[in-house]
């Protein structure tokens, strides 16, 4: 990818409906609503619209969306694939349809009933025996009884706890940080509800090492983010978060979900590549960032997610966070909306929010100084991730 992606789009809108265990309504209700939302904080409409980017995974189809809310013609759609890492790509998707003049206001979105309808975290028999390579990569592990997002994680946490010497306690630093960030977020579902390391300790297994609190959420709920060209987005109400990078990557003897059949069991390659293309798009690297939105969907991968980013080198990241790093007065502050164990877990979408949240200045947990945000999406999946940066 050549540099001329970097600063031509924005992010000029954010949207949400409310997170909750049960929504009351359908699915293309959540996506209407929050799009809505997300165009009148972008003091746009829905007439200005002409470009759709969703998840595969995603119920609601680009027409679907654009006929409910009015919007006359589309002129470009898209939908990324693998789960929660598609996020940031949804974002990097509208962004280029941005710069090369296929559309002029892209809208990208998530919307599902995750607890009160299908939940992920259940195992999915149908995921096996798909006549696709999608059913093919499930195949290997789920007769193994590896058929939950957790039981596949709990594999490479044990190698890596192994490996580098990690304990429950380094994961559960983790999930403390993110429940006592939320506790401060009234739009988090555990807002007011910290945890403590001894409270995450004695919570139930869910695949040993893995608590249940090492485990983000299943929630309702919509999220969407509105992307113009940076140009126009500085003539709209709020400060734009300017794309400054984002990029997709896939690694060495990829899986769908988990690829165990690397030499190296303990790392998350492809979010190597997609660090790599971000720190050299942004022309910054991770000693130049103060802010990070890592996809906390399980602690141990937020761990990881640090070593690969280069935050700290291979094995070093429970140091990393053993003195208070990742919270919001350390060195790299972490999701301070709560991330997805303590605010909701809409795929990641949330996230994107909170980091154009920071650099507009209209944080609940607001930071200072922060020029740059790193954002990542969906890890032990094909990922994504994005630097946001002030105009």
């Amino acid at each position: 990818m050549t540099g001329s992606l970097s600063g031509a789009a924005a992010i000029a809108g954010i949207g949400a409906t409310e997170f909750s265990k049960d929504s009351g309504r359908s699915e293309l209700q959540l996506a209407a609503e929050s799009v809505r939302a997300a165009l009148a904080d972008a003091g746009l409409d829905p007439s200005d619209v002409d470009g759709m980017v969703t998840f595969t995974m995603d119920a609601n189809s680009e027409i679907a969306v654009a006929r409910e809310l009015g919007v006359p013609a589309l002129s470009f759609f898209s939908r990324i694939n693998f789960g929660g890492g598609a996020a940031c790509a949804t974002v990097q998707q509208a962004a280029m349809a941005i710069a090369t003049g296929m559309a002029e206001v892209v809208v990208c979105y998530r919307a599902f009933n995750e607890r009160s309808g299908q939940r992920f975290g259940r195992v999915q028999t149908a995921a096996a025996r798909q006549p696709t390579s999608t059913g093919l990569d499930n195949g290997w592990h789920y007769p193994m009884g590896l058929a939950t997002p957790a039981a596949t994680v709990a594999m490479f946490a044990r190698r890596y706890m192994h490996e580098y010497g990690a304990t429950t306690e380094d994961f559960g630093r983790v999930a403390v940080t993110m429940r006592r960030h939320a506790a401060s977020n009234p739009n988090a579902w555990f807002y007011q509800r910290p945890i403590t390391l001894e409270e995450h300790q004695a919570s139930r297994w869910i695949a040993e090492p893995l608590h249940l609190l090492d485990c983000c959420q299943e929630s309702d709920g919509g999220v969407a983010i509105v992307v113009t060209s940076a140009e126009r987005a500085r003539d709209l109400p709020h400060p734009p978060a300017v794309i400054a990078a984002a990029a997709q990557g896939s690694g060495p003897d990829q899986f769908v979900m988990n690829s165990y059949y690397r030499d190296d069991l303990t790392g998350l390659p492809e979010m190597g590549v997609v660090a790599r293309q971000l720190w050299r798009q942004a022309g910054v690297g991770p000693q130049d960032v103060r802010l990070g939105i890592l996809y906390d969907h399980f602690t141990p991968f937020v761990l990881v997610q640090l070593e690969e980013l280069g935050f700290c080198e291979r094995g070093q990241a429970r140091e990393f966070v053993a003195d208070g790093t990742i919270g919001l007065d350390g060195r790299l502050p972490l999701n301070p909306h709560g991330g997805q164990l303590g605010e909701a877990y809409i795929h990641g979408m949330n996230g994107i929010a909170e980091a154009v949240r920071q650099i507009r200045g209209s944080a609940v947990n607001q930071l200072e100084d922060t020029e740059h945000v790193v954002v990542t999406a969906g890890t032990g999946v094909p990922t994504s991730g994005l630097v946001l940066a002030r105009s």
